[in-house]
């Protein structure tokens, strides 16, 4: 496909106008303000009389994909609450059929919002998998481990299911799935359990995927349980950061944190709105970035966001920090958006994506700027996000794939899901309803 005409952020987060882009196979093989000498090669043409904003796709670097029939099921309760008294009972019911179809139709809301990859936590795997390999969309993705009891990771069935699905889905798709070994968090886990996933990973090379620092609760809890230490210092005291980690959250994070994390290389993921949400702080997203270390952004599920609007994320995370510190310089749009695709990217360590440009994997979210609340265009970036519309997304690009264009998703009968997972609403509903009390 060749992008003609059209406006563009560039590989250093820079506004291009009048520009052409060629996508050949899975990769961007021209970028130029001028035709390519063989626009033939690239089939067809798209942007000729619209007026278009290129992006590189974005990358959630944090989400429960299958809990699309959990959204709005919760509401108003502190997070201990949403999740003992909603979410996992509701779960506990789910069917690895129900978890499939739940999949699908969160990667159709990921990519009608420009969303081409996402790190993803949850259960039953290899349901998961088929998920998004049917989908064409990009995952790292991973099986949560919850285990209170002092037993070694390797003698739980979450081991020996996260290296089956290594088997079968790691690198799929010329890398396009990548399974992850997870764990749900140092307050739903035993010690043991968690060093001995920490070496579980190290002895397969695999990245890690964790909730760290959710809430104050859960950190003055670890600090009880683990001699004052903080969940980042336990964590790191346990080796767990010695192969790449996506943290989720990190909100009750301090200097000595901050410092672990930036000499560790661990990538944060900040999920501003599910943070806000479920009343856990505000993540020191600002000390992060002047630290060096990696924030990317997170959607969470749609039970604690409750969309995957990641145009809402950016717009979200370019405000509050402002708002909190004070500073009305902090978060500029640019920042907003490279820490939704290009450290998203590399959270998910994905190197030659989450940029446009020649030679990298063809990612690419294309917005539809003809609209009144985005003139006057003094500048797009800014107006992207802060008077943009995630529903703006008009073509979303994985590998050079078309995946969702003007209102239809190649990849995905969107009928077919939405009645098999309105089917596991009211199954699961009417099995809660007549359960004991």
């Amino acid at each position: 496909m060749l992008f003609e005409d059209v406006t563009l952020v560039d590989e250093h987060f820079k506004l291009r106008r009048h520009m052409y882009l060629g996508v050949y196979g899975a990769c961007i093989d021209y970028l130029g303000d001028a035709p390519p000498p063989n626009a033939y090669r690239y089939g067809e043409t798209y942007g000729a009389g619209r007026s278009l904003l290129l992006t590189p796709g974005f990358y959630n670097a944090h989400s429960h994909a299958p809990m699309h029939v959990l959204r709005g099921y919760g509401e108003n309760l502190a997070l201990d609450d949403w999740l003992q008294r909603r979410i996992f009972p509701f779960e506990d019911r789910l069917t690895a059929d129900d978890i499939f179809w739940a999949c699908k139709m969160g990667i159709a809301e990921m990519l009608r919002f420009g969303i081409v990859s996402t790190t993803d936590m949850y259960m039953r795997g290899e349901a998961m998998g088929r998920a998004f390999a049917t989908s064409d969309i990009k995952a790292n993705f991973s099986v949560g481990t919850i285990c209170m009891a002092d037993r070694d990771f390797r003698d739980l069935p979450q081991y020996a299911e996260t290296l089956a699905l290594r088997e079968q889905f790691h690198n799929w798709g010329d890398g396009k799935l990548r399974v992850e070994f997870s764990l749900h968090g140092e307050y739903t886990s035993h010690q043991r359990v968690a060093a001995t996933l920490a070496e579980a990973a190290a002895e397969t090379g695999s990245a890690i995927h964790v909730h760290v620092a959710e809430t104050a609760a859960e950190v003055a809890g670890c600090k009880e349980r683990h001699g004052g230490l903080s969940p980042v210092q336990y964590l790191d005291s346990l080796g767990f950061f010695e192969m790449p980690v996506t943290a989720a959250h990190c909100v009750h994070i301090d200097g000595a944190d901050i410092a672990i994390l930036k000499q560790k290389r661990v990538s944060v993921a900040h999920c501003p709105k599910s943070n806000l949400k479920l009343a856990s702080g505000f993540c020191p997203a600002a000390r992060l970035l002047a630290a060096g270390v990696n924030v990317a952004l997170g959607t969470d599920s749609v039970a604690s966001n409750n969309n995957l609007n990641m145009l809402e994320e950016l717009k979200t995370f370019a405000l509050i920090h402002k708002g909190i510190s004070g500073d009305a310089t902090l978060i500029t749009p640019a920042e907003a958006l490279y820490a939704a695709t290009r450290a998203g990217a590399l959270a998910q360590g994905r190197e030659d994506c989450g940029l446009l440009k020649e030679g990298w994997r063809a990612d690419i979210a294309v917005f539809d700027i003809d609209r009144i609340y985005m003139r006057p265009a003094h500048d797009l970036l800014n107006n992207l996000v802060y008077a943009g519309c995630g529903s703006d997304v008009c073509l979303t690009m994985v590998d050079g794939g078309v995946l969702y264009r003007d209102g239809s998703f190649p990849t995905l009968d969107i009928e077919e899901l939405l009645y098999h997972t309105d089917e596991t609403c009211r199954r699961v509903l009417d099995e809660l309803a007549a359960a004991p009390q």
